[in-house]
C-alpha cells in the first residue's frame, strides 16, 4: 500500500463522480427530455399498423414554456376545466331552450 503525503499537495485523484437520482431527475425536469419511437407492422409490403409514441418528460413550468398545457383544459384532470365545461354546456342548453321557447310561442295558435 502506498502512502500519500498530503503536506506536499498531492491529493488522491477521485474517480468519476456519480449523480444520485434526485440530481438526474432535477436536470431532466428542468430542461425536459423527449423520447420518440415508431412501431410499424407490415405484411408483404402492406402497412397494417403504425403506432407513434412520443413522450415528453418535464416539469410543469418547462412544459408551459414549450406551449404544452393540455392538463389545464381537460375536464378529467382539472376541476376548473370541469366547471368551465359544465358552465359552457349549461349556457348552450339555456340558449337552445330559449330559442325553442321563442319559436314555440310565435307558432302557437291563439297567441
Amino acid at each position: 500500500m502506498t502512502e500519500v503525503d498530503y503536506r506536499q499537495g498531492s491529493y488522491p485523484v477521485a474517480g468519476p463522480q456519480t449523480a444520485n437520482l434526485a440530481d438526474i431527475l432535477e436536470r431532466v425536469l428542468d430542461k425536459g427530455i423527449v423520447i420518440a419511437g415508431d412501431i410499424k407492422i407490415d405484411l408483404l409490403d402492406i402497412e397494417l399498423l403504425t403506432i407513434r409514441l412520443r413522450l415528453f418528460v418535464a416539469s410543469v413550468d418547462t412544459a408551459k414554456k414549450a406551449g404544452i398545457d393540455w392538463w389545464e383544459t381537460d375536464p378529467a384532470l382539472s376541476s376548473r376545466a370541469s366547471r368551465n365545461a359544465l358552465e359552457d354546456e349549461n349556457r348552450a342548453l339555456r340558449e337552445r331552450l330559449k330559442a325553442l321557447e321563442s319559436g314555440t310561442d310565435e307558432e302557437s295558435p291563439g297567441k
